[in-house]
């Protein structure tokens, strides 16, 4: 019985920081890319060089692209807790789950997500603050 985990099946197998991120710019933008992911490296000067410069330093901002990568521009379903866990590098893509269509994204769309987060994030703080 071979225990080894095939990790090819993942989208990011062999894929450098470079080359997704190059992908991901020329079909969104980075506006688009600020808009949803909030990183500032996208707003300020934006530029892949720098951009790759500034995610290979931060492990939490590579995360958030590397899952952007996976679940918008692959269009991938999303994984279970367990995986969720795990870098999005080191996650294994259930047979059967091949990458679609990009997803479309809408500036219109980034800002309605961000309203719902500031929502929870609002109503999450008036729970923690009532408890104390």
């Amino acid at each position: 019985m071979n225990d080894e985990i095939n990790y090819e099946s993942n989208p990011l197998h062999g894929l450098g920081l470079q080359d997704l991120l190059t992908q991901i710019v020329d079909h969104y933008g980075f506006d688009l890319l600020y808009a949803y992911l909030n990183i500032n490296c996208f707003k300020t000067n934006p530029s892949i060089e720098s951009s790759v410069k500034f995610l290979k330093k931060s492990d939490w901002a590579r995360e958030k692209v590397e899952n952007f990568y996976l679940y918008q521009f692959k269009n991938l379903p999303r994984v279970s807790s367990e995986q969720f866990a795990i870098s999005p590098r080191y996650r294994v893509i259930p047979e059967g789950q091949t990458p679609r269509e990009p997803a479309e994204l809408s500036l219109e769309d980034a800002e309605r997500m961000r309203e719902k987060q500031a929502q929870k994030a609002a109503a999450y703080g008036k729970t923690k603050n009532y408890r104390r």
